[in-house]
């Protein structure tokens, strides 16, 4: 790359989605400042010092060693960057109402640095019209104007923790606030993405990445709800799925499990059922969705209950260990975990919960959850002492072999055992 061709990109917040953007503009050709408000990811970056170990050590390696790329903390860094993406939480509050305050604390900060002609681009999932309506007013104070002093679009991530395919295959949605946004947009994507899809608007993009994650909610809603119904006929769901799957057209898998988890499925569709009702046509099937979906912990607690309550064991006193407490297989990611209201309803009953994760070493505070559990070590010793075992992640690195040799009650809710090998009392849930 031509040192004309060479950009500046900033990134604001170095997580699951941003850090993985600043490798591949790195490895681009481009200069790329990284920003974050914990002090703790630029001192970790300078050292190569993993803290999202699904990326590989060799990401770190790179950017640590790299002259292109450096971490900071200080705001005023960012004054260099031709372009900044903004790669922020959007959660949703205690009554599940969109919390922006990242997104808009964020773009208050690039309106007090931003160089002249910067390109800004929102990629944090949202409501149609938050990039319009939130993000463009902020950039605007004190005169300024789209398309000279700023240009302003919306290109959603699409990051999937734990999938090996990377980021440039992945199609990327750019929808520009005007035309010029659009080009510029556009154009910088293309550096990093070998298809890039050109829409409308911000609004399409915004719904076409609700969309996406919508349909993902609602469809694990369906087959829990099947779930839940076919237990109380004797049928295995599993089984049901796996025989449906055979269908080569009209049937998309989705597998039942104990909660959805992770920074968008669990959170997008309430963005979208506040923003149909805000448009004055409430989104039943959306909130139903939801509400199956925010059932399914409670269900996994209720089988624990259940399997010990057969050898009249009473939940209150029972020691319980739970298998892996990331949301899903094969990645260190407690964001939204059903793990985390498990955890706090069987403690509520009474018993003593324990953990073992190889990826989440220590359980860190959450937003509505401090867990305050460190993992423990998995033995043949510790499966012969709990009551119960609770599958919640089924991670390659746990030994399940184990598990199916040595606990006495097994509660699976990722079909990660077969009851014929499990010496003990199994259970799916």
């Amino acid at each position: 790359m031509s040192e004309s061709a060479r950009q500046t990109v900033g990134i604001v917040g170095l997580g699951y989605v941003g850090l993985p953007l600043a490798g591949a503009f790195e490895a681009a050709g481009h200069r790329v400042v990284g920003f974050d408000i914990d002090s703790a990811k630029p001192q970790k970056l300078a050292r190569a010092d993993s803290y999202l170990p699904h990326l590989g050590q060799s990401l770190f390696d790179r950017l640590a060693s790299s002259d292109r790329f450096r971490a900071t903390c200080e705001e005023a860094d960012l004054a260099e960057c031709d372009a900044i993406l903004v790669c922020v939480p959007t959660p949703v509050d205690v009554d599940r109402q969109p919390n922006l305050n990242f997104v808009r604390t964020t773009f208050e900060m690039i309106r007090r640095v931003h160089a002249p002609g910067c390109l800004v681009v929102l990629e944090s999932t949202t409501w149609p019209g938050t990039t319009r309506e939130v993000c463009l007013p902020i950039l605007c104070r004190g005169g300024r104007t789209l398309g000279e002093d700023f240009f302003l679009a919306f290109a959603p991530e699409r990051e999937d923790p734990g999938r090996e395919e990377p980021m440039r295959s992945v199609p990327r949605l750019v929808g520009g606030l005007d035309e010029a946004s659009q080009g510029r947009a556009v154009a910088l994507y293309e550096q990093v993405c070998d298809a890039v899809v050109s829409v409308s608007s911000a609004e399409v993009a915004e719904a076409a990445k609700l969309l996406e994650n919508t349909y993902r909610a609602v469809n694990i809603a369906l087959v829990n709800e099947y779930k839940m119904i076919l237990e109380q006929m004797g049928i295995d769901i599993h089984e049901v799925v796996d025989a449906a799957a055979t269908k080569p057209f009209g049937f998309s898998r989705f597998d039942p499990g104990p909660g959805l988890g992770g920074h968008c499925i669990p959170v997008d569709p309430w963005y979208f059922a506040w923003a149909a009702n805000r448009a004055g046509h409430p989104s039943r099937f959306v909130e139903l969705a939801g509400e199956i979906n925010a059932q399914m912990p409670k269900h996994a607690v209720n089988a624990v209950v259940s399997i010990l309550a057969e050898d009249r064991v009473d939940i209150q006193g029972a020691s319980v260990l739970i298998l892996g407490v990331a949301y899903k297989k094969n990645v260190g990611d407690v964001r939204e975990t059903p793990a985390a209201p498990i955890v706090e309803d069987l403690r509520g009953q009474g018993a003593t919960v324990m953990y073992h994760d190889p990826l989440v070493p220590e359980f860190p505070k959450m937003r509505r959850f401090d867990v305050g559990l460190s993992s423990v070590p998995l033995t043949e010793t510790l499966l012969r002492q709990v009551d119960a075992v609770l599958i919640v992640a089924d991670h390659d690195l746990i030994d399940f072999d184990l598990v199916a040799e040595h606990a006495s009650r097994v509660v699976d809710t990722r079909c990660a055992l077969s009851p014929g090998d499990v010496k003990g009392t199994y259970r799916r849930a």
